[in-house]
């Protein structure tokens, strides 16, 4: 039970994504694609913090 709902906005959730129009700025595309950054050295979700030693040992599929 309670299916029909959850079809439903999923459904809706699925016509936005492939009917909106998104505005792309292509010259940050390009900068992103091409390795520039403008303002900063953060990555590129934002996230500024330094990988330690450890992140070469993180081997998910290992």
């Amino acid at each position: 039970m309670g299916r029909g709902r959850a079809k439903a906005k999923q459904t809706k959730v699925a016509r936005d994504l492939k009917y909106r129009t998104w505005e792309t700025d292509l010259d940050q595309l390009k900068r992103e694609l091409s390795g520039g950054t403008e303002g900063g050295t953060g990555s590129a979700n934002g996230d500024d913090t330094d990988v330690g030693e450890d992140a070469d040992d993180y081997h998910p599929r290992r």
